[in-house]
C-alpha cells in the first residue's frame, strides 16, 4: 500500500506561506481526487485545498492556526485503500454518514465541503489531472467535477437570518473558546449521529463561526435551501455573547478582522503590566495573515524607495455635471468617478511611461529600470480582512465603463475574501480612493514595488475663482508620491497636471481616448 505525500503547492503571485485554517478531513478518512482537504489562508483570501490523490488519510502534517511553507507536506494519503474504511455499514469509523442516511433535502459532510454540490450532482467522481490550483481543484477535463454554489451576499443586521439569534435558529455555543477542533468536534457528532451537515459553503463563514465557538450544526440557515450565511452566524454570535468575567484566556479574533489574528485578554484582577508605561496590556495581537503582509510591503516599501509627493487642488465641476448628465440620459450604464479618474490616468501613463515601472536589483547589486507595454491598474480597497488592492489587468485596453465594471467586480470578491492571488496581485500602478474615508489628502506609500500611486481626496464645495470672479465649486485634491529614481520631479508634475486637466475639462480628453 503506497503512502503518497502531497507538498502545499505553490500558491503564485509571489505567495510562500500560508495559515492552516482547518482540517476538513481526519487520520482514517476516505479522500477522493479533488475533495478538498484543508482551508488554508494566505494574504490574499482563505480557500480550500482539494486533494491530487485518492485513498485514505495517513497523516496530516500540521495543526489549525500553524503556518506552513510552500513546498513543504501538507497531507499523505495511502493509495488503494479507500474501501478499507468504508464498509457496509455506512460509516468509516467517524467519517461521514452514506448519502442514503442522509434527510432528504440534506447532504453529507463531504458533499457539503465539495462547494455544496447536491449529492445526485456530485455522483461521478473525476480523477482529475493532480495539477492542484488553489480554489479550484484539479480538472479532469470532463463533466462531473465540483460544482459550485452561486455566492449569496448577505449584509448582517439585514434579511431573515439577522438581528437576533432566534431569527436564523438557536445556536449551540461553546461558552469559553474551545479547544483546537472543538467545534468541528461537535459537528462531526452531529453528522455521526444521523444529521446532515450544516449548508455552510462559504470558508469566511465556517472559520467565523469556529472562531466564536458556535455550532453551525445548531443553526437553521436563511438562505437559499437553508443555506447558512455570515448573518445567521454574526446572529448566533450576538445572542450567546457572554457579559461575565472570566479568566484570561486566548480567543480567536473573528475572520473580519485584519490578519484574523488571536487576541491574549487578560481579566482585570491579573492584567499585564508595560513595563515602560506603567499601563496594564489590553491585548497582544500576533501580527499575521493580511496584516503581516501589509506591514512587511509598507515597511520594504519606506526603506528601499526614495519617495516624493506632488499634489494639487482641482476643480471637478465639470466631470460632476458631465456624469450628471449621462446617469440621467442611462442610470444604469454611467460609470462612477473613479472609473473617469482611472481612465484620465491611464492616458497620463501613456504619455508619461516613467511613472509605469518598477526598478529591479540583480544579484551583483546592478539595478535597472523595468518598463511595461500596457497598465496593471491597482486600486487600494479596504476590507473586513484589511487593506488589499485588487488588480485590473490590461487596463489600458478598457474604457471607463469597462473599468467600472472591472473595479466594482474585484472590489466585490475582495471584501468578500474570495479573491484569488491573480485577482489581487500583479498591480504596476495604484489608484487610492482615500476620499470615501471624508479626508481631503494623504501622503500614500507607494505599493512596492511600483514606482508610483496616485491618491484622490474628497470632493467638496470651495471657494474658486473662475474667469475673474469668485465662485463655489466642486473641488478635490490629487497627490502623486512617486520613486524619485525612476524619473524627477518634473516628469510626476507633468502626469499629475495632466490628469487635473482632464478632471477640469473631461470633454475634451474623453474626446481623444
Amino acid at each position: 500500500m503506497a503512502v503518497k505525500t502531497f507538498l502545499l503547492p505553490d500558491l503564485g503571485e509571489g505567495l510562500t506561506e500560508a495559515e492552516l485554517v482547518t482540517w476538513l478531513v481526519k487520520v482514517g478518512d476516505p479522500v477522493a481526487v479533488d475533495q478538498p482537504i484543508a482551508e488554508v489562508e494566505t494574504a490574499k483570501s482563505v480557500v480550500e485545498v482539494p486533494s491530487p490523490y485518492a485513498g485514505v488519510v495517513h497523516q496530516l502534517h500540521g495543526a489549525a492556526g500553524e503556518t506552513l511553507d510552500v513546498g513543504k507536506p501538507l497531507i499523505s494519503v495511502s493509495e488503494g485503500a479507500e474501501s478499507e474504511g468504508a464498509g457496509a455499514g455506512g460509516t468509516d469509523g467517524g467519517g461521514a454518514a452514506a448519502p442514503s442516511e442522509v434527510p432528504a433535502g440534506g447532504q453529507t459532510y463531504a458533499e457539503e465541503e465539495r462547494a455544496g454540490a447536491r449529492p445526485e450532482a456530485a455522483a461521478v467522481e473525476s480523477e482529475g489531472s493532480g495539477n492542484v490550483l488553489i480554489g479550484y481543484g484539479t480538472s479532469g477535463g470532463h463533466a462531473g467535477g465540483r460544482t459550485r454554489r452561486p455566492r449569496t451576499r448577505s449584509v448582517a443586521g439585514k434579511g431573515p437570518g439577522s438581528g437576533s439569534a432566534g431569527s436564523g435558529g438557536t445556536a449551540r455555543a461553546v461558552s469559553a473558546a474551545p479547544a483546537q477542533g472543538g467545534v468541528a468536534t461537535l459537528e462531526r457528532e452531529h453528522i455521526e449521529q444521523g444529521g446532515a451537515a450544516p449548508l455552510v459553503v462559504s470558508p469566511i463563514v465556517r472559520k467565523l463561526a469556529r472562531d466564536h465557538a458556535v455550532d453551525v450544526s445548531a443553526l437553521r440557515g436563511s438562505g437559499p435551501e437553508g443555506l447558512v450565511l455570515r448573518a445567521d452566524v454574526e446572529a448566533a454570535i450576538a445572542g450567546t455573547a457572554a457579559a461575565e468575567s472570566r479568566p484570561a484566556e486566548v480567543l480567536p479574533a473573528a475572520s473580519g478582522a485584519a490578519g484574523s489574528a488571536e487576541i491574549v485578554v487578560g481579566t482585570a484582577g491579573g492584567a499585564e503590566t508595560d513595563a515602560a508605561t506603567g499601563l496594564p496590556i489590553e491585548a497582544r495581537t500576533p501580527v499575521k495573515g493580511v496584516r503581516k503582509t501589509i506591514a512587511q510591503a509598507m515597511t520594504r516599501s519606506r526603506a528601499e524607495i526614495p519617495e516624493a509627493t506632488v499634489w494639487v487642488d482641482v476643480d471637478a465641476t465639470a466631470l460632476l455635471e458631465l456624469r450628471a448628465g449621462m446617469k440621467a440620459a442611462d442610470p444604469a450604464n454611467t460609470p462612477g468617478l473613479l472609473a473617469f479618474i482611472a481612465r484620465f490616468a491611464l492616458a497620463g501613463l501613456a504619455r508619461y511611461p516613467e511613472l509605469n515601472t518598477r526598478i529591479e536589483t540583480a544579484a551583483d547589486g546592478s539595478q535597472e529600470i523595468v518598463s511595461f507595454d500596457g497598465v496593471n491598474l491597482g486600486f487600494a480597497a479596504q476590507t473586513p480582512r484589511g487593506l488589499v488592492v485588487p488588480c485590473v489587468r490590461g487596463a489600458h485596453r478598457l474604457s471607463a465603463r469597462g473599468l467600472d465594471a472591472e473595479i466594482g467586480r474585484l472590489t466585490a470578491v475582495a471584501r468578500d475574501g474570495a479573491g484569488t492571488p491573480k485577482d489581487l496581485s500583479g498591480s504596476t500602478f495604484t489608484l487610492n480612493n482615500y476620499g470615501v474615508f471624508g479626508v481631503d489628502g494623504s501622503a500614500a506609500i507607494i505599493n512596492y514595488p511600483e514606482a508610483a500611486i496616485l491618491g484622490v481626496g474628497r470632493i467638496i464645495d470651495r471657494p474658486w475663482v473662475v474667469d475673474g470672479q469668485l465662485a463655489v465649486r466642486k473641488v478635490t485634491e490629487l497627490t502623486l508620491t512617486f520613486d524619485h529614481r525612476v524619473c524627477d520631479g518634473g516628469t510626476a508634475a507633468g502626469f499629475l497636471r495632466y490628469v487635473a486637466d482632464a478632471i477640469q475639462s473631461p470633454a475634451t480628453v474623453l474626446a481623444d481616448l
